[in-house]
């Protein structure tokens, strides 16, 4: 996995991804994905390495917006209940999803558009989401999750905010056991179909953590939610910049 130039200069960009998706309660797999594209990883190990990356980076930024008592259970679980086996079969077909990619690399420009209120502030109250749709949108979120090798936080959360069911920090603890859950469940996937996990994708797991503490602490007690609003556009143009590449 390590046979790339330059490797000193992709384990200091590395954690600096990770703070910046931490802080939004994101796992970041789409920017690792177009990380590991950049300095030329070996296609074959950068999906299974960027699902195990999520699952550390997306669970420590998961632990501090619970601790910081910003996580809605009602609003979860709809989400995760359908979400889950559809990502573990999503993980487990190999397909080229460059067609999907684009499609969401676009979708994600309206919400970026959202996010800096280009369309006007949001005044609207905040809603419940009604048990169908949670179903349904947690369904499709899961299997292209799992089929293109991200955990699907950079969907939930603008859907979330865009549709007003929860407040910004709501949405990145919802988001962040939500990328934990189906990142765990299309490694799964990945693995069963015979994938396997190199060792050195580990040392890149330490690393990356060094930036998910940071970015999951201030994101969940330090940052406003105008201030994580911000990040979470540009982590949404980061990740629409890896869609279009790949």
């Amino acid at each position: 996995m390590f046979q790339t130039e330059n490797i000193y200069a992709f384990l200091f960009i590395l954690p600096v991804i990770s703070f910046l998706y931490a802080s939004v309660g994101h796992g970041g797999a789409s920017g690792y994905l177009a990380l590991m594209a950049l300095f030329s990883f070996a296609p074959e190990t950068m999906k299974p390495t960027a699902l195990l990356l999520n699952l550390f980076v997306a669970g420590i930024s998961f632990y501090y917006y619970y601790k910081a008592g910003h996580f809605n259970k009602k609003l979860f679980l709809p989400f995760a209940i359908s979400s889950i086996p559809l990502a573990f079969l999503g993980g487990s077909i190999a397909i080229d999803a460059s067609i999907y990619k684009k499609i969401l690399a676009i979708l994600l420009v309206f919400a970026i558009l959202k996010m800096l209120n280009i369309f006007g502030n949001d005044t609207h109250k905040i809603k419940q989401v009604k048990l169908w749709q949670g179903l349904l949108i947690g369904s499709i979120i899961g299997f292209f999750s799992g089929l293109i090798g991200i955990g699907g936080g950079i969907i939930l959360t603008p859907i979330i905010l865009l549709l007003h069911w929860g407040n910004m920090k709501e949405a990145a603890a919802v988001s962040a056991l939500f990328i934990w859950v189906n990142s765990a469940a299309g490694l799964f996937g990945q693995i069963s179909s015979g994938v396997t996990i190199q060792k050195e994708a580990f040392i890149l797991v330490m690393v990356a953590l060094l930036g998910g503490v940071l970015g999951g602490y201030l994101g969940s007690k330090k940052l406003n939610n105008q201030k994580l609003r911000y990040i979470l556009a540009f982590v949404l143009a980061i990740a629409c910049f890896k869609l279009f590449l790949t």
